[in-house]
Parts: structure tokens; C-alpha cells; sequence
């Protein structure tokens, strides 16, 4: 699956889709019928394939082939050869098995199998379950307001589980330190592991609250692709996550959930829903930072990035379309009261858009087109907030993600590449006057770079490497805008 922050969530839905045919419709209970008693067990899939060491207590999915599977009332989940408490879904191809946070205490690999017992039973082939030492195939990245904390959001083992890497930032160097194990992205805690395809986390304005969007949920086994929101408090002190709740996407108002936006003012969220054609529009709650579902509207095809202008008066989203595919962006103008948005119209992009940065100072806005490997420049009139083209300039292979420093003097494009592929980051400078933007270099990335975050002080830059399991560092040159790096770390 490719990835990128913006792009995973549409190339994903194959994955989602496949996961949920395979496991079949219906909830937990009692085992379904065996289809073939008395035969070897045969098992193909494990969700998630991995998790972080030093994690929860979770759920494991082990999915057989159809027919064929020969799962029994009795089948039952080995970890190393020890039995776990199993149970079935309600599929006659699926088991879930408790997995003990002892049992990824540290890294290493394990041996999933499934067991059948006497007579005539036996036991599976062996699939490799992987506790990796951090996150894995980071997708997102935030920096609090405070330029105090990063988090990083991990797509996790093929992208069967999401989690949140959390980091303290050194003020004078840049340079990132681990708060410690990543933790779930779907916020449900100990009992349910982890989300599914998650996709993108947000900081709000005040530093109160993260979210972190999740485009399925492995334990929904019905014939939707329910995505889900987690809500984060953020500890002030350590900048520790704590969960606070999840809301459901609600298909088909919200299936897959893909990048979310706080408003300016840290009153209101929108998320686009990367498999459909609608984005979500929600109240934030100013204590708890709990969401309240104020409806959702229509934008084009797979929208999949959005973003608000720094007085919080328009918001726009980047609608992927398809494979070499020209997209659009959807404007709209925000009440100040509710929240809720008003079409302003549309406005074409290059080919495959996949994330849409608002300058500083709202005049301006920049949108990456991984499959035109350019950037679309636009003006924004003041007034309506409508878009006005002024033109492309080109970046490196497969543009995925851009950002604009806070001084409004430089913009950054992440080049993702390729799978196992060195990608780059894109240097440009910024016209005041005209918004345009002018190249003045790249450079060097680890293996396929998604997104980049901008330290609000304009002094350092991250970007998260899917290939690699790490983040890059860099320091800006505040004359010049070009990047120095670091030092890397791992998620």
C-alpha cells in the first residue's frame, strides 16, 4: 500500500475492504459452523501483524482462508506455543485471541497458530507476529502551539494497527526525545488495541487536545468501514497523551475518516472523509475537547486534506479523485457561530491532490499533486474566500504533504518516491507580494518521507519517514529557508 498522510486513506480502502470480507459480517458470540472438522487448521492473516514493545494488553485477529480454514468451536490461539483466551467473531474463518501486555513487553518477533483439539484435530502454520522497538510506517506529524511537543502517528504493521509516538522538543536544539511507548490511536485502551489505517493527528490551538483520525476499526465487523476520531487531553507539563474518548464516523456520513483541522480558535473540527465524498463538521468542547457532530457536506471525490485560514473565516479541502486524475479543491466560508460551512465552489488542481497548506497570512494556498509531481499555487480573495490559480511549479517524485513556515518566507514539500526509496523534501521560497514560489534546493529524506511539520519558532522542521520508522530533523536557516540536518530518531 502506498503510503502518505494524505494518500493512505484512499489507497487503503482495498485493505479495509479485504480485511472485513475476510472476516465475514456479524459480532462476537459463539464459534460458527466448522467447514471442515476434523482437518489441520490453515491460517493467512494476523491483524494487526505487529505492535510497538512495551504496549497494551490487546486483541489479535487471526483470519483463515474461505473454505478452508477449519477453525472449530474448540480452535484455539498460540502465542510461542502457549494457548491465549480465544473466541470467535461470528465468522466461520475468523478467531480473536487476548493478548497479554507481558506478551509485548520487549521486542522481538512471536509464532501465531491455531490449534485444534482431538479427535482428529492439529495445529496451523505459523505466522511471525513483530513487537517492533517504536512505531511503525509513521504517516503524521503535529507540533503543539508551544513548540514544546511532537506527536507522530504510526500507520502500525501493514497498517492493521495505528498509534501515537509522543516527543519533547529541545528549544535550542530541535531535537526530539521520546516520551516513551507509542500508545493506541483509536483511544479504546486496553481492551481493543488498536485503530485501523489510521490516518492523521491534529494539535489544537491552545495545546489542550490532539486527535487522530482512524479510517477503520478491526472489531466493526459489519458491512461499513466505520471509521473514528480519537480524542486526546495533553499533559501541560509532559506532553503525555491521555485518551479522553472516540467518536464513530457514522458511515456513510463519515467512513473514512482521513485528515482533520481545528478551526484558529480551537471552537470547531472538520474532517474529510477519505472514501467518500462528505466532510465532517463537529463543536469542539473547550474542557474536555469532546467532538459534537454538527452534520456533514458534500465535497468532490475522495477528500482527503483540510485546511482552515488563520482567521478561521474559510476552509478548504483537496478532493484526490483517482489515478491520474485531475482534482479539485472545495471552498467554503465557515460561520463564526456554529461552525458549519457554505460551498463557495470549486477550483481544478493537477493530477491525484493529496494535501492543501493556507499561508500565514491567508492570502495564499499551495497544493501537492502526487500524480502531476507539482505544486498548484492559488490567491485567496479576502473577502469570499474563493481560489484564484496562479500557477505550478514542479517538485520531486510523487509530492505528498507541504508546509509553510510561520513567517509566511519559505514552504517545504515532502517528495515520498517510492517504496524503500530515499525521498527528498522540496525547498522554496515565498514571493510576499505574490504568493509564488520560487525553488531554491532539495534535500535528502531516509525511505519514503509522508509528512513534514514546521516548529512554530520557523528554526527546525520534521518529517516522518513510512519506509524507515523514524523522523528526520532539520534546522531552517532563517536567511536563506534551507534545511540542515539533524539527526534523525525512530518512532
Amino acid at each position: 500500500m502506498k503510503s502518505g498522510t494524505v494518500l493512505l486513506r484512499k489507497l487503503a480502502v482495498g485493505g479495509i475492504v479485504s480485511l472485513l470480507l475476510l472476516a465475514g459480517c456479524g459480532g462476537g458470540g459463539s464459534s460458527g459452523s466448522p467447514i471442515d472438522q476434523g482437518s489441520d487448521p490453515t491460517i493467512t492473516t494476523l491483524s494487526p501483524s505487529g505492535v510497538p514493545a512495551g504496549g497494551q494488553a490487546f486483541q489479535l485477529t487471526v483470519i483463515g482462508p474461505i473454505p478452508g480454514s477449519n477453525f472449530e468451536a474448540g480452535s484455539v490461539v498460540r502465542w510461542n506455543g502457549s494457548d491465549r483466551p480465544t473466541m470467535s467473531n461470528g465468522s466461520v474463518n475468523a478467531l480473536v485471541a487476548q493478548i497479554s501486555a507481558s506478551d509485548v513487553a520487549t521486542a522481538g518477533t512471536a509464532a501465531v497458530t491455531v490449534f485444534n483439539p482431538g479427535p482428529g484435530g492439529g495445529i496451523s502454520n505459523a505466522l511471525t507476529f513483530t513487537i517492533t522497538s517504536g512505531g511503525d510506517d509513521p504517516q503524521s506529524i503535529a507540533v503543539d502551539p508551544a513548540g514544546k511537543f511532537a506527536y507522530v502517528m504510526d500507520a502500525g504493521a501493514d497498517g492493521s494497527g495505528g498509534y501515537v509516538s509522543m516527543y519533547t522538543i529541545n528549544s535550542t536544539t530541535g531535537a526530539l526525545s521520546s516520551i516513551g511507548p507509542p500508545i493506541s490511536s483509536n483511544g479504546y485502551g486496553v481492551d481493543n488495541g488498536s485503530g485501523l489505517y489510521a490516518g492523521s493527528v491534529a494539535v489544537d490551538p491552545l495545546g489542550k487536545f490532539a486527535y487522530v483520525t482512524n479510517s477503520g476499526d478491526i472489531w466493526d465487523y459489519d458491512d461499513e468501514a466505520d471509521g473514528t476520531v480519537a480524542i486526546y487531553a495533553v499533559n501541560a507539563s509532559t506532553g503525555a497523551l491521555t485518551s479522553t474518548g472516540t467518536i464513530d464516523g457514522n458511515c456513510p456520513g463519515l467512513c473514512l475518516p482521513a485528515s482533520l483541522v481545528v478551526d484558529p480558535f480551537g471552537r470547531f473540527a472538520f474532517v474529510a472523509d477519505g472514501g467518500g465524498v462528505n466532510v465532517a463538521m463537529y463543536t469542539i468542547n473547550s474542557t474536555s475537547g469532546a467532538l459534537t457532530s454538527i452534520g456533514t457536506i458534500t465535497a468532490g471525490t475522495d477528500p482527503i486534506s483540510v485546511a482552515v485560514d488563520p482567521a478561521g473565516k474559510f476552509a478548504y479541502v483537496a478532493n484526490w479523485t483517482g489515478y491520474d486524475t485531475e482534482g479539485s479543491v472545495s471552498m467554503y466560508t465557515i460561520d463564526a457561530t456554529t461552525g458549519e460551512l457554505t460551498p463557495v465552489g470549486t477550483i481544478a488542481t493537477g493530477i491525484s491532490p493529496t494535501l492543501i497548506a493556507v499561508h500565514p497570512s491567508g492570502e495564499f494556498a499551495y497544493v501537492t499533486n502526487s500524480g502531476s509531481n507539482d505544486v498548484s499555487m492559488y490567491t485567496i480573495n479576502a473577502t469570499t474566500g474563493a481560489l484564484t490559480f496562479i500557477g505550478s511549479i514542479p517538485s520531486g517524485i510523487d509530492p505528498v504533504s507541504v508546509a509553510v513556515d510561520s513567517a509566511g518566507k519559505f514552504a517545504y514539500v515532502t517528495n515520498w518516491t517510492g517504496y524503500d526509496t530515499e525521498g527528498s523534501v522540496s525547498m522554496c521560497t515565498i514571493d510576499a507580494t505574490t504568493g509564488e514560489l520560487t525553488p531554491i534546493g532539495t534535500i535528502a529524506t531516509e525511505l519514503a518521507p509522508t509528512a513534514i511539520a514546521i516548529h512554530p519558532s520557523g528554526k527546525f522542521a520534521y518529517v516522518t519517514n513510512s519506509g524507515s520508522n523514524s523522523v528526520s530533523m532539520y534546522s531552517i536557516d532563517s536567511a536563506t529557508g534551507v534545511l540542515t540536518l539533524i539527526g534523525t530518531i525512530g518512532t
